[in-house]
């Protein structure tokens, strides 16, 4: 097991920032932390990078306690901070040389980081400045220092904020590729992010997770309803419609658009077309509604 947290609870005076969380992710797992802000993803993250102590519970990553054991627990973990501390001043080469030396990795030091700089795609920026790079490329300048030491952990606070869509995909496909050989454990606000890239989905809100779950399942959490919007060619008296056998719920859109909803194991468009030819309309368009990430991080998370 890469990650064991066991009961962790963290107190910031009187405000309680995780309360009682527990959960395990296995080696070579792709993790999403989803939560709102200030619902405790980072500092369950700091936690089990060692910057912060919990105030009550444990933590191990790759067996070693994060309070008892610390220095090992820092060998075997890259950590990518939400606010991507780098030297600016230095150049991309030289701050890649100088954290290769402080994980002592001697002889090894000049190949490691070549080897870096080419899985994080740095090769037209390593002589440049880091002050002078897109955030997109200080993210990979990051990344290679949080792999420097070939952890067998990765932990990414928003890896993507703040970049372009290009940028996004590209730290996204790099990610993908890291965690076909580590365990990765990211945080983000992006939905799309953790359909892409996550094989499991943890939801954090208010200190408490209230969603643990295979991505692909986590549709399944929400109370379902089949959605269909249609088009009509013309105008259809609300009363009519409700009467399409298997029909729940009418709502008028814009125009001649209706969102029409059944029970989740009644599927309506047959019945529609029915009543379209029945009525002499024309069906201009037709779409079933799919319920994604967004939907049950909405659900789960409001109020």
């Amino acid at each position: 097991m890469s990650i064991k947290v066991l009961n962790i609870t963290k107190k910031y005076g009187k405000q309680k920032a995780l309360d009682k969380v527990s959960f395990e992710i296995k080696s070579g797992e792709i993790v999403g932390l989803l939560g709102p802000n200030g619902a405790g993803k980072s500092t369950l993250m700091k936690i089990l990078t060692g910057f912060i102590p919990p105030t009550s519970g444990d933590a191990f990553v790759c067996g070693f306690d994060v309070r008892e054991q610390s220095l090992e627990v820092r060998k075997k973990v890259g950590y990518l901070a939400e606010q991507n501390p780098l030297y600016l001043e230095m150049y991309v080469r030289e701050f890649l040389t100088f954290i290769a030396g402080l994980h002592k990795l001697g002889k090894d030091k000049k190949s490691r980081v070549d080897q870096m700089i080419e899985i994080t795609g740095l090769e037209a920026e390593c002589n440049k400045k880091i002050s002078a790079l897109s955030k997109g490329y200080r993210q990979r300048v990051g990344l290679a220092q949080a792999l420097m030491h070939n952890p067998e952990v990765l932990i990414l606070d928003e890896p993507t904020s703040g970049l372009d869509p290009n940028q996004i995909l590209e730290i996204r496909n790099l990610i993908k590729e890291i965690g076909k050989e580590k365990t990765v454990m990211l945080s983000t606000h992006i939905m799309q992010e953790v359909e892409a890239v996550c094989d499991r989905s943890i939801i954090i809100n208010k200190g408490n997770i209230i969603a643990d779950d295979l991505t692909v399942n986590m549709h399944n959490l929400l109370k379902k309803r089949n959605t269909i919007t249609v088009e009509f060619n013309s105008n259809v008296d609300n009363d009519y419609l409700k009467k399409i056998p298997g029909v729940l719920k009418v709502i008028p859109k814009r125009g001649n658009i209706w969102e029409i909803e059944s029970d989740e194991n009644v599927d309506v468009r047959s019945e529609i077309f029915k009543f379209a030819v029945k009525s002499n309309l024309e069906v201009l368009s037709m779409h079933k509604e799919i319920v994604s990430m967004e939907d049950v991080f909405h659900q789960l998370t409001k109020e």
